[in-house]
């Protein structure tokens, strides 16, 4: 080994112990050839399954070539950050109680991507006044943030692989956890990809209430309950609503099931502990919420992104799930004249679903 090759084997060393005092758990380094995720993501497009999510075609080759994105990236430097709170590890009884608003853990607490892409910018200015390099394409933070393939960038550098429900799995933390990307134009030795241990299981496949899992390692987002209530713009499809349930905000069905995530650890963050008891709101609550408190209750949240319409859209579909109610059909006729279309439909519909219940 040369005398620069030792040089960046031990700054490699010194960016993992800088990245866990950052409060990263895992810190992995891989370099920016990704064929076989290309080959996916291409089969993926063309099949339709991004739905209404045009940006994941937008950007040509730059999403699975880190180099054509940030040119002069020879290396990834990929992190990883748990979130799972206490709190959130016995929401359960949440999701099983078809009055209560179910909103995926990811989401309660403060928005992780200006918390991660900070942490990642401060590792950066580490790595930058250890090599004395200062100059600002030498290294870019992303938390996604742009077209990255970060996904199959962390089961590369051996953070975890992806499951068949196309998250990431780590055998010591199961998959509650947030990603992060350093690209860097540093030569750095690259940790050793992670092996698949799905095996035959097929747990998320059988649980997921849309069937959106269409195949291991192949979601379909048009049905999936986290592109529905998040990045759909328009209507919820008819025949998609019932199968929603109480889900009003993403969905973690296919995380919940998963056996490896009996070893997942409770986050130290305290940014990520739910606010606003959004973990244990019912739905009239948050049905009532003006647009005004919807934007002071979701404020650093995640949640802020859908606009108080998706969120009133939402809620009306899981109401039309609840069990028949004279309280929320009351609630259900207060927003009949509500300004917007698209949710003045939802409420006619959840209002069909209450007495046809009846």
């Amino acid at each position: 080994m040369d005398t620069n090759s030792q040089k960046m084997a031990a700054l490699a060393l010194q960016i993992k112990q800088w990245g866990q005092e950052l409060g990263f758990q895992q810190v992995g380094i891989t370099g920016t050839d990704l064929p076989e995720a290309e080959v996916h993501l291409q089969n993926w497009l063309d099949k339709n399954y991004h739905g209404e999510m045009d940006y994941m075609q937008r950007h040509g080759l730059k999403r699975s070539r880190p180099e054509l994105l940030h040119p002069g990236t020879v290396r990834v430097i990929s992190v990883r950050m748990d979130y799972q709170s206490e709190a959130t590890a016995t929401m359960m009884h949440q999701l099983v109680n078809p009055t209560s608003a179910y909103i995926s853990r990811y989401a309660l607490g403060r928005d992780y991507h200006k918390l991660m892409r900070n942490r990642l910018q401060k590792l950066a200015d580490k790595i930058q006044a250890e090599t004395g390099s200062h100059h600002p394409e030498s290294m870019r933070a992303f938390t996604d943030s742009a077209p990255i393939l970060e996904k199959a960038l962390a089961e590369k550098a051996g953070l975890g692989w992806i499951g068949k429900h196309s998250n990431v799995i780590n055998r010591k933390a199961g998959s509650w956890f947030f990603l992060g990307e350093l690209f860097t134009n540093l030569p750095l030795p690259v940790d050793t990809p992670a092996t698949a241990h799905c095996g035959e299981c097929r747990a998320c496949l059988d649980i997921c209430p849309t069937q959106a899992i269409v195949a291991p390692y192949q979601v379909d987002a048009r049905r999936c309950v986290s592109y529905l209530t998040i990045e759909l713009h328009g209507s919820i499809p008819e025949d998609l609503r019932p199968l929603i349930g109480n889900r009003i905000y993403g969905c973690d069905d296919c995380q919940l099931i998963c056996p490896w995530n009996r070893f997942a650890r409770i986050t130290g963050e305290q940014d990520f502990h739910p606010r606003h008891r959004l973990n244990t709101q019912q739905l009239l609550e948050v049905f009532a919420w003006t647009e005004a408190e919807f934007l002071a209750k979701t404020a650093g949240s995640a949640i802020r992104r859908i606009g108080h319409q998706r969120w009133l859209r939402n809620i009306a579909v899981a109401l039309g799930n609840a069990p028949p109610s004279a309280l929320i059909v009351n609630a259900l006729k207060l927003m009949l004249d509500h300004d917007s279309d698209m949710v003045r439909e939802h409420v006619h519909w959840a209002l069909a679903q209450q007495s046809s219940a009846i």
